[in-house]
């Protein structure tokens, strides 16, 4: 427990760092909200990994051997003797 919090207070951390070098938009000039939308714009990938993650629940489902063993008879033995 105590290394997650360690990991999650440095990301916390590095990540107001770096935007601190960031200074203000120059006036005038395009703010990139065109790039902006596109980032997201994963929605293809994000379905192809759904279905792989559910097909692979699926094979690892179905792949298990539940089938009983068939238990074998018992041997019987018969001895006769003449006289």
């Amino acid at each position: 427990m105590r290394l997650i919090s360690c990991f999650l207070a440095l990301a916390l951390s590095t990540s107001a760092a770096l935007a601190g070098d960031v200074g203000p938009l120059a006036p005038g000039a395009p703010a990139g909200v065109k790039n902006a939308q596109d980032v997201g714009n994963n929605t293809i990938l994000y379905v192809a990994l759904g279905a792989a993650v559910v097909a692979g629940i699926a094979v690892a489902a179905s792949s298990g051997d539940d089938a009983a063993p068939t238990p074998t008879p018992p041997t019987t033995t018969t001895t006769t003797t003449t006289v």
